[in-house]
């Protein structure tokens, strides 16, 4: 069905629109497209419809859409517009120097430069990175420099065709309600055209670089052996030349790096989805780890804040890796630094493995359990040690108050070399955690939303809510907690949270189920984790539990279809 004729308010929109957008591709684009509309083609007015119907709306993940013409996309009118209602907040609470990155996506470079121009027209003190860098990089800066804000223009692991604006208000990403008040300022912008831009920001150089990679190389024991044979995929981003860097600088052995994906590449030519939880994703560095018998794969995603890791497993055929989930590798690194004698707090997330509650108990920290993203965890205080479970972990948070991929990189393969000098393995470590702290594993279910129905989703998360099952994996579901009416130590966040009865004493079958932050999807985060038992019995725990959450997987599945 087409939208039919242009209404005279759609014909206004479409044309105030082209007399406010600085850039001369897009703008070409929608003339071209609202010509043809004008002259009566059905494809051409539903193509105005669908991109003037709502706009791009700002929240605690910044922006982030596909880019093209009109209010809905990713353009530098929207970036611009953003920048300049973010700029008249800051201004409103303090003000302070702010501090720019992008990275080597498609327009990255032009919305950055377009971002340092109007935050320095509004008479804030503006660095611009000298060049695409990891997101870490950016939020490192913000501290180094003692800036009140940061921008990094980015789409993180989106597809090719996304990009992105992440804000941050002292060293930590924007969360309620902070995020709703920038987003008021945005809309008061009425003609970017008007906004006054300045090319007095400054260009900072190399030594903001060097000073991260001196704090990283801090993060490795200088007793790490420097034998262990890694192979490393940036997957086409930016992170890159800075992991190798900071290897060298930590004393650590230079990676293998996977020559097709070693260059940054805005069209990510050889996946289609440059996501490092993605196993597709990393195809090429497992070919390249067996044929060079490497002991470890690490993959960054394409602005470096978040880490992969895959280890030999020869038990699994006919592929001999492991692909470690989030919550192992963050189990892990969290049973690491528990021991180090710097003082303070563990955090994850709700849909994360409880098993960091259980480590953090047994080395007497402060363990903190938040809603879902960084902009959350970072807001516990005297933070030593957080992750969450879609591969982000912040190893070092006086340094970046949020995941860096190329820090943890870094610990977790000093964790893996100082395992070799006993002639343990990662998976040898993950087995003592399974007997210490009880058998637990976790999986994700994801549905994406139908592009062609915008409502889906929410419809479908109503849907459950109003009529949450009432058995999976022929258990019986005890208790159903709606995650939207929050709780005393948690503001309100769409989804909800199934505690299932479990068959085996002190054991705990949890399903959270909540929409993505940052795409189309509908999610859900299942857990089976047993109560510690005995050791030598480990193995046959793992199968039943195992058994047990391909059940709880299935059923899970068709409750989102």
């Amino acid at each position: 069905m087409t939208a039919g004729p242009l209404d005279r308010g759609r014909y206004a929109q479409v044309e105030a629109w082209l007399a406010d957008d600085p850039d001369p591709t897009t703008a070409a684009a929608l003339s071209a497209t609202f010509t043809r509309a004008t002259h009566g083609e059905p494809d051409a007015q539903d193509e105005i419809e669908a991109g003037f119907a709502g706009q791009l709306q700002f929240g605690t993940a910044g922006l982030r859409a596909p880019m093209g013409w009109g209010p809905r996309r990713m353009n530098r009118l929207t970036v611009g517009r953003a920048a300049a209602g973010f700029t008249k907040w800051l201004k409103a609470h303090g003000a302070g120097p702010v501090v720019v990155g992008y990275d080597a996506r498609h327009n990255s470079k032009d919305y950055a430069l377009d971002t340092a121009q109007i935050c320095a027209g509004a008479g804030l003190p503006t660095f611009l990175l000298p060049y695409p860098l990891p997101t870490p990089v950016l939020a490192f800066a913000i501290g180094a420099l003692r800036a009140a804000a940061g921008i990094m223009v980015t789409a993180s692991h989106n597809p090719a065709h996304d990009n992105g604006c992440k804000v941050y208000v002292g060293r930590r990403q924007i969360s309620a309600p902070v995020d709703a008040e920038i987003a008021r300022a945005i809309d008061e912008v009425t003609a970017l055209r008007d906004v006054p831009r300045s090319d007095a920001w400054v260009s900072l150089d190399d030594d903001v670089v060097s000073q991260y990679l001196d704090r990283a190389a801090r993060l490795v024991a200088p007793r790490s052996p420097t034998d262990l044979s890694v192979v490393y995929t940036p997957i086409h981003g930016v992170a890159g030349p800075v992991l190798l860097a900071a290897f060298e600088r930590a004393g650590l052995p230079a990676p293998q790096v996977v020559s097709e994906q070693a260059d940054p590449d805005p069209d990510f030519p050889t996946v289609a989805s440059p996501n490092p939880e993605d196993p597709a994703a990393l195809r090429l560095a497992l070919a390249l780890g067996a044929n060079v018998d490497a002991d470890l794969v690490i993959a960054t995603d394409p602005d470096g804040d978040r880490m992969a890791v895959a280890v030999p497993d020869p038990s699994r055929r006919p592929s001999a890796w492991r692909i470690l989930t989030g919550d192992e590798v963050g189990d892990l690194l969290g049973q690491y630094l528990a021991e180090d004698p710097r003082p303070g707090a563990f955090a994850t997330t709700i849909v994360s493995s409880t098993r960091l509650a259980a480590i953090a108990a047994r080395h007497h920290r402060r363990f903190t359990r938040t809603l879902t993203g960084f902009k959350w965890l970072a807001t516990v205080p005297d933070l030593r040690y957080a992750y969450e479970e879609a591969i982000g972990y912040c190893v070092d948070p006086d340094a970046v108050l949020d995941k860096d991929g190329i820090t943890a990189a870094l610990v977790v393969v000093g964790l893996a070399a100082e395992l070799r000098t006993d002639g343990l393995t990662l998976l040898d470590a993950l087995d003592d955690l399974d007997r210490s702290f009880g058998v637990h594993l976790t999986e994700q279910v994801t549905i994406t939303a139908d592009g062609s129905d915008p409502q889906w989703l929410p419809r479908r998360l109503a849907a459950i809510t109003a009529d949450p099952p009432s058995r999976l994996a022929g258990l019986r579901v005890t208790q159903v907690d709606d995650l939207a009416a929050g709780a005393d130590d948690r503001p309100p966040t769409p989804g909800l949270r199934l505690l299932i009865a479990s068959p085996w004493p002190d054991s705990v079958i949890t399903v959270v189920l909540r929409p993505s932050g940052t795409e189309p999807k509908l999610k859900a985060y299942l857990q089976v984790a047993r109560s510690p038992g005995r050791a030598d019995l480990v193995d046959e725990q793992r199968r039943a539990a195992a058994d047990l959450l391909a059940l709880l997987h299935a059923d899970v599945t068709q409750v989102l279809s």
